[in-house]
């Protein structure tokens, strides 16, 4: 009778299931946070020269290690998922007056001007003039907290709304912005130019900013005087290369594509009325069978096939990806050049991180930066799960900045000293 009521034990074999189940679910934690790759300062790629000694002597983030939140800031995935729908924690909202242009070809520029809350450590008069990523403006947030650290560290800031990315600014003409195109921001740099003859430039450019702010310097030799030096953030420096990879399922580049596709349509088409109604200013190419395409996009590649070509009348995707890319000006640029990569940017191939390694290693006024983790525009630090107000992007972009003035102060100062020096002679 007492065997009949005892309880049966459970078979060992089930605790070895409940036990390898939890293994699995561990190793995948494990996995996908990245939790096993270890922290460590920036791969850098520069040629040993005067400027990159003192650049390493003056920027410590060059050489020490970035440090990401321990529980999910190993992975980039993660990072670019918070800059993506976060942007940055505790954002502030600087005070700045929006400026608006009008293009040669009736279309209406604006762009966002915020003046220094401190005087610059060399006393001079230095403007930022910066270009947002894809479809971004100087209301996103991790855009604010940039401009608000580098005004308190007495820079003035000037940053671009592209064009039609402002949903409460109504196209004035039927164009909106592109992959390389360099009107408006070019129009920025001068309305600066104009209006702070005294003044020195940095040029800051991220994700697709990046290309633009390159394209824009190595244009023209003109582009690049007063300015100081240029910073570019996680762009991917060819769209020619980076179509394929973008089309591929590793690191869910593919789903990144499709998300930034939605964006883009439904940018587009909140400017419909602007863009594809009957007009002389219509480009002769875009009609009411690429608006339909545009439903049915599923990649930026398809977009820009049947739209964004064709505001500057591009025959093909192929000369549109070739010519608004800024590899082929990369080699033109004389000023100091600072490239920024991660190399867990799960939007920027391996493959397309040989071109700023190559121009590093070829190039004195290069230096290419690479910390093994950040994301695309996220670089969050943090001690173990929540992100500090500001990355270690936003601190290297103005520390690098800093240096670049103060590399220049000291030159001018010797050359100053040796002409007195030569008069007394």
């Amino acid at each position: 009778m007492n065997a009949i009521m005892e309880t049966p034990e459970l078979p060992a074999v089930f605790d070895g299931v409940k036990l390898a189940a939890v293994a699995a679910v561990l190793y995948i934690i494990v996995r996908c946070l990245n939790l096993k790759s270890p922290t460590a300062p920036p791969d850098i790629l520069y040629q040993d020269t005067p400027l990159s000694r003192f650049l390493l002597k003056s920027c410590p983030l060059l050489t020490k290690e970035y440090i990401p939140p321990l529980i999910w800031g190993k992975s980039g995935h993660i990072q670019t998922a918070l800059y993506g729908k976060m942007g940055r924690v505790s954002s502030p909202h600087p005070y700045g007056l929006r400026k608006y242009l009008t293009m040669p070809d009736g279309a209406t520029a604006t762009f966002d001007l915020f003046e220094p809350l401190a005087e610059h450590c060399i006393g001079e008069d230095i403007t930022m003039v910066i270009c947002p990523g894809i479809a971004n403006h100087s209301e996103k947030q991790y855009i604010r907290t940039f401009v608000d650290y580098a005004q308190k560290n007495g820079y003035r800031c000037a940053v671009l709304n592209h064009l039609g990315a402002l949903p409460n600014i109504e196209l004035t003409s039927p164009r909106m912005f592109t992959y390389g195109c360099t009107w408006e921001f070019g129009a920025m740099v001068n309305y600066i130019k104009k209006t702070y003859p005294q003044t020195q430039l940095v040029v800051v450019g991220f994700s697709l900013g990046g290309n633009i702010v390159c394209k824009y310097l190595g244009e023209n030799q003109a582009n690049q005087e007063s300015v100081l030096c240029c910073v570019s953030v996680c762009q991917g420096y060819s769209a020619l290369r980076a179509q394929e990879t973008f089309m591929q399922w590793d690191q869910c580049r593919r789903f990144y594509n499709f998300l930034m596709a939605d964006n883009m349509k439904k940018i587009i088409l909140s400017h419909r009325h602007s863009l594809f109604a009957d007009s002389p200013k219509r480009p002769q190419a875009l009609g009411d069978t690429d608006l339909n395409r545009l439903h049915t996009a599923t990649s930026l590649m398809q977009i820009d096939d049947n739209i964004m070509r064709k505001f500057h009348g591009y025959r093909s995707l192929k000369e549109y990806y070739e010519e608004e890319s800024c590899l082929r000006f990369l080699y033109r640029i004389y000023v100091p050049l600072l490239l920024v990569n991660a190399a867990d940017d799960p939007l920027v191939h391996d493959s397309l991180l040989s071109i700023p390694r190559t121009l590093a290693e070829k190039r004195e006024n290069v230096m290419f930066v690479l910390p093994l983790h950040g994301g695309h525009l996220g670089f969050f630090e943090g001690a173990v799960l929540f992100p500090e107000p500001l990355t270690w992007m936003d601190k290297l972009v103005v520390q690098y900045a800093s240096a670049i003035c103060q590399w220049e102060r000291n030159k001018s100062q010797c050359s100053d000293t040796e002409q007195s020096s030569s008069g007394q002679e």
